[in-house]
């Protein structure tokens, strides 16, 4: 399921950070902000059906991200400013900060969680920035754009692309 939701997350961010950048419009980008919120849904639906607390701790993650995605379709559908989203993504980049530091204080020489941990850190930074964007209006839409590419290809598309074809 990683996988899975790392490819939309990725194709998602990436599309988002072109969108940003005025090349797409917003109605077009809302159908992959929607696809992708749903299946974010639907990976934790099914994560909180294992009843396990690591399956209800990967639902309420997951699902920080497919709420934002799914509110960006929203506003980009209606057209709304986003400062009710910018303040919910404060709450996720204040959120994500300390998984970043459970997650890297615990790996125990595994890399993979070492990438998890500087993945959850670079979206505390990517999801401060939307806050700073669409909250407080701060003129930084074309650096989110260019931070969104990055962050997007190199925590979510292209981990998601190695996991799907088993490489890690």
């Amino acid at each position: 399921m990683l996988g899975l939701v790392l490819l939309y997350v990725g194709a998602v961010l990436f599309v988002n950070g072109i969108w940003l950048l005025g090349r797409i419009n917003a109605r077009e980008v809302a159908i992959m902000n929607v696809f992708t919120g749903l299946v974010g849904l639907v990976v934790a639906i099914f994560a909180i059906s294992q009843q396990d607390l690591d399956s209800i701790q990967l639902a309420g993650y997951v699902l920080l991200f497919a709420f934002t995605y799914l509110w960006v379709a929203y506003n980009q559908y209606i057209d709304a400013e986003g400062s009710g989203l910018g303040w919910y993504c404060l709450f996720v980049a204040i959120t994500a900060v300390p998984v970043s530091i459970i997650t890297l204080s615990d790996t125990g020489g595994d890399t993979f969680l070492v990438w998890l941990g500087l993945s959850w850190a670079a979206w505390a930074v990517l999801w401060f920035l939307y806050f700073l964007l669409l909250a407080l209006k701060r003129p930084i839409q074309q650096f989110a754009a260019y931070v969104t590419i990055a962050v997007g290809v190199g925590t979510a598309w292209l981990p998601g692309f190695l996991v799907l074809n088993d490489y890690i």
